[in-house]
Parts: structure tokens; sequence; C-alpha cells
């Protein structure tokens, strides 16, 4: 079986699928790795080193590929790349992307979608949305550092004490954890606020303070993602985080509900009464934003505050993340490739969860359900 392993073509992409010391570990006589030159250039990967490690280094790598590994959902033009017959593992957005979703079907293409990857222990080694969460979160305390005017930490000059920046975390899941755990090690003093009751004991554990509510069960679903609140609920969320807002120098917005756009919760009023000079990084806003004033992919001003809503915050950190992209991935690797070819077996928790298309078909049954829905 080959494996090819595409240059991603988004702009300001810098990752890539998969190392050379997992292509090392994972090829055989039976299992052979294409690589389209350059593909490692973003994370400082030379081909040479992709060589070393058993690679072909080619120009094409989907005119012979029987499996395509890349990041981000492929384009038109990618996709009429694909044989039909191949197969695919990707990044593909199935919930809104459902013109590529009924596409791969259509083109016969066999497609594991690196979002769906049930979230159990089991999977957790091959869990690419809450690594790349780690990597953002990391990344979007460095953004808002970079942003601000002021020291992070407390110091202690002849000048006098420097108060340490206060830093509001909304979202309390892997990304909002790791900005919090990043900016307590920068010093700043960090508030963060969750609707999942579970969240209060993971915030005060990093040494966060937790924006206290009257919280119940109803605000998280079993597998703990958030859901959407009532009308009264909403209310008081909005006076509280309308209060923060004017006493913090920086918010870093993770909400998200799985499959829908992201629940605006920093309004345009909270935003004109934040100080001058303030921070907003919106890790949300490739789903729209948890600020209603975020423009996706820019950075703006408004008032004298900082909105970032740039996308695609794991590219600003390519070595680490590709690492572990790359780990994730070749787990998954390993338990789909059974006898050393591809399996399609819907009774293993793990292709049953992210397998969406086969034999021309939609498998995945939420999928399935959303795209007809919306025909």
């Amino acid at each position: 079986m080959i494996i090819g392993i595409p240059k991603e073509s988004l702009t300001g992409e810098t990752r890539v699928a998969i190392l050379p010391a997992e292509v090392k570990k994972l090829s055989s006589d039976f299992l052979k790795f294409k690589i389209e030159s350059g593909a490692g250039n973003g994370s400082f990967i030379a081909d040479e080193i992709y060589a070393e490690s058993g690679a072909e280094i080619v120009s094409d790598v989907y005119s012979d590929s029987d499996l395509i590994i890349r990041i981000n959902p492929p384009t038109e033009e990618e996709l009429s790349k694909l044989n039909e017959g191949t197969s695919l593992i990707s990044l593909l957005a199935p919930f809104t992307n459902h013109a590529l979703i009924k596409q791969l079907a259509t083109n016969n293409i066999s497609s594991y979608c690196l979002e769906l990857i049930p979230r159990s222990t089991y999977a957790q080694s091959m869990d690419v949305l809450s690594s790349q969460a780690t990597v953002g979160g990391y990344r979007s305390v460095l953004n808002a550092a970079s942003h601000m005017g002021k020291f992070f930490p407390m110091l202690m000059t002849p000048a006098g004490t420097i108060k340490p920046a206060t830093v509001l975390v909304i979202g309390a899941g892997v990304a909002g954890l790791q900005a919090i755990a990043t900016a307590g090690r920068l010093g700043a003093k960090v508030e963060a606020f969750d609707v999942r009751p579970a969240a209060r004991e993971q915030v005060e554990s990093l040494g966060a303070k937790f924006l206290y509510m009257d919280l119940d069960d109803s605000a998280e679903t079993d597998s703990g993602y958030a859901v959407e609140m009532n009308d009264e609920f909403i209310r008081k969320e909005m006076e509280l985080l309308h209060d923060a807002a004017k006493r913090v120098d920086a918010i870093i917005t993770t909400a998200l509900i799985f499959g829908r756009p992201a629940p605006i919760l920093i309004k345009n009023y909270m935003v004109n009464d934040m100080q001058p000079g303030s921070v907003i990084i919106d890790l949300a806003a490739e789903n729209g934003g948890n600020c209603e004033l975020t423009q996706p992919g820019e950075i703006i001003q408004h008032n004298g505050v900082t909105i970032d809503g740039r996308l695609n915050l794991p590219a600003q950190v390519p070595v680490h993340a590709s690492q572990m992209l790359s780990k994730n991935i070749s787990k998954l690797l390993t338990d789909i490739i059974k006898d050393s070819k591809l399996s399609f077996d819907l009774e293993n928790e793990i292709i049953k969860g992210c397998l969406v298309t086969h034999e021309g078909n939609i498998t995945h049954e939420m999928t399935k359900n959303i795209i007809e829905g919306n025909s």
C-alpha cells in the first residue's frame, strides 16, 4: 500500500501530517510512503530527511497513492486529483462542508474524518482536535502578550512595583486550560469562566480564579461538550462577562458548541467598556467567533481594543504542532490498517466513529442526517 503526503495548500499552513520518525516506524515491504517535495518545509524538515527515513520524494503524490493523508480539507482541484477507489484521511468539517462530503461519496473516495475520532480513553492518542487545541491555547497567550503594552508578571523594580496583567479565559476545554496554564506561567493573574460544572475544579487546580455562577448538569452533554443554555442563564452570563471585561487586560475566548456556530459571548457594548490597550484573542474565530466584533482571519482595532481573529494558531507553532499531529495520525494508522490493508470494519469503534464515506455512500449516520436534513 502506498501512502501519499501532499504539501498543504492552505495559505499560512506550516504543519505537515506525518514526520520522518513515523515514516521510518511505519514503513515496511508492504507499506510505502511518498512525500510531495517541500511538504515539510514549513516545519523545517527538508526533503532529504524524509528520504533518509525511507520515503520517496515526488512531485505528485495523488497519481498512484492508495491513501492520501493531509491536514486541511482538499480543495476542488485537489479533490479532482484523488483517484476513484482511493482513501483519504483529513480534517473535513463534515457538519458544514456538505458539498465536499457529497463529492467524496460521488467519487467513491473512502474518507476518514479526523474531527470525528471518538473522544474515548482508548482514542486519546489519536485525538487531533485535542492535540491542536493544546497548541492553539498556548499560542493564544503569546499572541495576547505580543499585542499588549504591559508586562504579564508582577515586577518589583527601582521604578516601583508593576502590577500583573489580568487575563480572562472563556471556556475551560483543552485550549482554555492550556491558555490558563500558560498565562499563569508567564505571571499573569488569571480568571476563567465555563458553563460546565466540572470546569471549576480544573480551573482552580491550575491556580486561576473561577468566575462562579449557579450551574447545573444541563450545561454539558454526557461527552463533556457544552450545550446551549436558557435565556435567564444567558442574561446572568452576560452580566458576569461584562463586569469582567471592564477590568481585565486580555480576554481569550475558546467557547464552541460542537458542530454549531460559535456562541457570541463578548458583545459590542462589552468591548466598548474595555480598557484601551486591552486585547481579545478569539480562538473560536473559525466558527464565527465568540466576540461580536471579531473578523475571522483579521486583527482589528475597536476603541483602542485589539481583537485578534487570526485562524489556525497551531500553524504558528509548526514544529510541535506537527509532532503532535504525526503521533495522532500514526496511532490512527495502526488501528485502521490490518494485514497491510485499510480496514472498513464498522464493528471497530474508531472506524465507525470517523469513517464518513465509503463505497459511494455517506456512512457516518450523524453526518448523513445533517446533510440530508439540509438538502
